[in-house]
């Protein structure tokens, strides 16, 4: 059973950090795409980093150079470090898993999905 369980989300003040986990389970983690989304209330879910089976990485503008992604295919484990946090940055946070080893920001392109994790950012 293909399980991502996503952790680390949390509240803090404007310029903080917080780092993302999400642990996947019940599919081969290292052939596959991961991306992280998110979802503001009343706002379509949006692509925020990803990273193919190669480690290639993608980020939104609005987060380059502030968030880091990254995979530990050995503890199937993704993260999301997330520095300089700003208020716009609110919202869920899901991790996704796309059935190719390469990445896209197309929400419709990922199969499995966790439950999400609340960042908040005041």
């Amino acid at each position: 059973d293909v399980q991502l369980v996503e952790s680390g989300g949390g509240s803090v003040q404007a310029g903080g950090s917080l780092r993302l986990s999400c642990a996947a389970s019940g599919f081969y983690f290292t052939t596959h795409c991961l991306g992280w989304f998110r979802q503001a209330p009343e706002k379509e879910r949006e692509g925020v980093a990803s990273i193919d089976a190669y480690g290639t990485t993608m980020y939104a503008d609005s987060v380059k150079g502030r968030f880091t992604i990254s995979r530990d295919n050995a503890k199937q484990t993704l993260y999301l470090q997330m520095d300089n946090l700003k208020p716009e940055d609110t919202g869920m946070y899901y991790c996704a898993a796309r059935w190719q080893y390469f990445c896209t920001f197309t929400k419709d392109d990922y199969t499995r999905w966790g439950q999400g994790t609340q960042v908040t950012v005041s």
